[in-house]
């Protein structure tokens, strides 16, 4: 093969070098194009007592690397020559519309993980045309999720209190400050066992340690911000010293049942969803009840170590309950396509925590927008994939739930007497055990 020098003529078109940057956040932020991208920037940017407390779950964390992992072992079904120039991306729930098919869920002690906090979430959501949810234990009251997103929908998670004037006092709170949705959250009558915070000695608020301080010193723009910002507020109490596990246990109330929800739903002047629903009795159950969703949430496995799938979960409940009340998937959820699986396999819509947080951690607003646009992009390449030109169009035939935790049988009745056994028995024919299965 004959060879020459290139003429510098060839060259020119070559040497198109990109302008720098000089905003070192937005420079950060365009090198993510994950959510797990955006997971290491947190990590690093992050001490790592409120990242842990964000990234961690219960106990020996399975819940979590479960639901992850079910997502991750499904398989797609394209659909071919379809004309998906344009894919519409909205849905109505709960009573409104909805950009995109997720929302954002309800995070405790968010301005902690980053002194924007709730602030940055409910903006980014409302600049997005998405919902934002406050937690009870949310570090911004009702009102300034309002002034933050003032023309977009906010919804109120509540976790009764067992003082239940106080609780009603934060519903009437978020009534009035104009939130269209309540959002109970039942899988709470204790705190799960969350042992990175127990090993991390993490308090609320923070302290000053001379662990943390030597864990400061590379993430000195996050002490900064923290101590430089007005003291942590929260949405339920005034103040706090101690642990989270013991805040929570104070604040959780044990004694909730199943008649409690027609006293709240009398309270609150929208819709009513029931979040922390893990078993396809308890969800019609409270469909009985009236309410207008259910939430499919294991807590992000924060609360029962081992609990089910809510991926898994999803398919029998579809089957029973699509139309008659809307249903919601939480759990798990790290890209686009894991909620357009779960729209496919018959959620009506998917609220995302940790990947919203991870990009709060790794730049504030600007990361949460991040986060927003990274599932958005996602969500929209797989639908065209799928030769899907809409939401409304996904269905279970596009996907198959790939699943090796299959449920062990349980034992069958004490047999009789044995039979006697034949000479020459036929052979025993066992089913492939590489044979899929669509629901849990």
């Amino acid at each position: 093969m004959e060879r020459r020098f290139p003429r510098p003529a060839e060259l020119t078109p070559l040497l198109h070098f990109k302008k720098f940057e000089t905003n070192g956040r937005a420079r950060r932020l365009a090198k993510a194009h994950t959510i797990a991208d955006l997971r290491a920037i947190a990590k690093r940017r992050t001490p790592k007592g409120a990242f842990d407390y964000t990234d961690g779950a219960a106990e020996a964390e399975l819940s979590l690397g479960r639901a992850r992992r079910a997502f991750r072992e499904i398989e797609f079904h394209p659909a071919i020559l379809r004309d998906v120039s344009n894919v519409d991306t909205s849905v109505q729930i709960l009573g409104g519309r909805s950009a995109l098919p997720f929302g954002i869920a309800p995070t405790g002690f968010t301005r902690m993980m980053q002194a924007e906090g709730e602030r940055a979430g409910a903006s980014a959501a409302g600049a997005a045309g998405i919902p934002f949810s406050l937690s009870t234990v949310g570090t911004t009251s009702p009102e300034g999720v309002r002034e933050a997103n003032p023309d977009g929908r906010n919804w109120f998670q509540l976790y009764m209190q067992k003082d239940r004037d106080k609780s009603m006092q934060l519903v009437e709170r978020a009534a009035a400050a104009g939130f269209d949705t309540l959002l109970v959250t039942v899988d709470v009558p204790v705190a799960g066992a969350r042992l990175r915070d127990s090993y991390n000695g993490f308090t609320i608020p923070p302290q000053l340690t001379p662990s943390t301080v030597l864990n400061a010193i590379p993430r000195p723009e996050w002490w900064w911000n923290f101590l430089t910002t007005e003291p942590l507020a929260f949405a339920s109490l005034s103040e706090w010293k101690g642990t989270i596990g013991e805040l929570l246990d104070s604040l959780f109330d044990p004694t909730v049942t199943f008649d409690d929800l027609d006293w709240i739903r009398d309270q609150w002047p929208g819709k009513v969803a029931v979040k922390g629903i893990q078993t396809l009795d308890d969800a019609k159950r409270v469909v009985d009840r009236g309410v207008d969703g259910i939430v499919l949430s294991n807590h992000g496995g924060r609360q029962l170590d081992r609990a089910p799938i809510p991926f898994h979960l999803l398919p029998s409940v579809a089957a029973e309950l699509k139309g008659k009340t809307q249903i919601v998937l939480d759990t798990g959820i790290m890209s686009g396509a894991d909620i357009v699986a779960a729209l496919a396999m018959g959620a009506d819509f998917t609220l995302v925590g940790r990947a919203y947080l991870y990009g709060l951690m790794a730049g504030g607003r600007e990361g949460v927008d991040r986060a927003i646009e990274i599932l958005t992009k996602e969500i929209v390449r797989t639908m065209k994939l799928l030769g899907v030109a809409s939401v409304a169009d996904l269905n279970p035939d596009h996907v198959t739930q790939l699943q090796r935790l299959v449920p062990v049988a349980p034992p069958a009745a004490a047999p009789g007497p044995a039979p006697r056994r034949p000479r020459n028995p036929a052979p025993i024919r066992t089913a492939s055990p590489n044979r899929t299965r669509s629901s849990s």
